[in-house]
């Protein structure tokens, strides 16, 4: 739990320093809760246990899950440039990141699929890692493309009500000669 809190915390960091921002990594981590929900939802259902490696699978989820997550905010930030507002950027985003999301979805979806049916030997160590992966990222997949472009928008509204809270009035400056 301690190594999952601190990875979180520096993903944060690293996303902020990326980002030169302190909201737009809150806005590609919101996916996070929802892909540990689909991952622990896959493990009830196939009846399979919370463990080390189911754990290793979570990290692995939360990885690509964070990346999809980059990919929609980076590419609405560089539209956002061009003068759109931000239900705009994401409205164009969407659907041109659509396609590298569900590639790398996909991929690794595929590549979980042998260890879930439990083929070879020790299996059955492996299965549950992969079962988390699958669910996690379905639920994470279909999810991050309603979810993240939300809370884009309705966090650039936060931004601007605050921005207009807080606009500090100019003073003049009474030592300057005119």
């Amino acid at each position: 739990m301690f190594a999952l809190i601190l990875g979180i915390i520096v993903a944060y960091m690293v996303l902020a320093s990326q980002f030169n921002s302190y909201l737009h990594p809150v806005t590609v981590l919101t996916i996070l809760p929802l892909s540990v929900a689909g991952a622990a939802f896959a493990l009830l259902m196939t009846g399979k246990s919370l463990n080390i490696f189911s754990m290793i699978g979570l990290l692995l989820l939360m990885g690509i899950v964070k990346k999809n997550s980059i990919i929609l905010v980076d590419y609405a930030n560089q539209v956002r440039e061009r003068g759109l507002t931000a239900k705009e950027a994401m409205m164009h985003a969407g659907p041109v990141r659509l396609r590298p999301i569900l590639m790398t979805a996909t991929a690794t979806l595929m590549a979980a699929i042998p260890p879930a049916l439990g083929i070879g030997s020790g299996s059955e160590i492996r299965t549950p890692m992969a079962i988390a992966v699958i669910g996690g990222l379905i639920v994470a997949t279909l999810l991050s493309l309603l979810v993240v472009p939300a809370f884009y928008v309705v966090a650039d509204g936060w931004k601007d009500r605050l921005a207009v809270r807080f606009k500090r009035k100019k003073i003049p400056n009474i030592l300057a000669q005119e």
